[in-house]
């Protein structure tokens, strides 16, 4: 499966339709999107820290749920309201802060549903210190004038 969405346009998007991320401001970033895939590298700094510093748990929860999600926009294009349904995410190892990277792998792309595979490493790709899945609904596209939400129909 070929990604129809480039880098740039992947974060223009999230930029526009999820300023609470913060884009780069935030530390998240598209770096890559190839067939099948997509990165996303958070530079986890103070604000991403948890007592003892190392990164925490929620901060490395919402890496894997931005990746799924981007790598999922990179092939079926910007849909807002594609949403996570589930996300098991194992933690394995104490991620130190800097350059994290959401290494996300689509294992299934349907029309309603998506399951997307998140290993989360460190910017050497050394060693994995989290491991997600997440399924995500996607909403149906209107096919017509009919389809579209306050349409009456004759």
């Amino acid at each position: 499966m070929q990604p129809i969405m480039t880098v740039a346009e992947i974060n223009r998007f999230l930029e526009t339709d999820f300023p609470q991320l913060g884009g780069k401001d935030g530390g998240y970033l598209v770096v890559d999107v190839a067939p099948g895939t997509a990165v996303l590298r958070l530079l986890a700094g103070s604000q991403h820290l948890r007592p003892g510093g190392t990164v925490s748990g929620p901060t490395l929860f919402a890496l894997a749920d931005v990746a799924a999600y981007v790598a999922i926009l990179a092939h079926i294009g910007p849909v807002a309201l594609a949403v996570t349904t589930n996300l098991s995410i194992n933690f394995l190892r104490k991620p130190e802060p800097g350059a994290l990277f959401g290494r996300a792998r689509i294992l299934k792309l349907g029309k309603r549903l998506a399951v997307v595979e998140v290993a989360i490493t460190p910017d050497d790709e050394a060693d994995t210190v989290a491991h997600a899945v997440a399924t995500y609904s996607i909403p149906p596209r209107p096919t017509d004038a009919t389809d579209l939400p306050g349409t009456l129909i004759p």
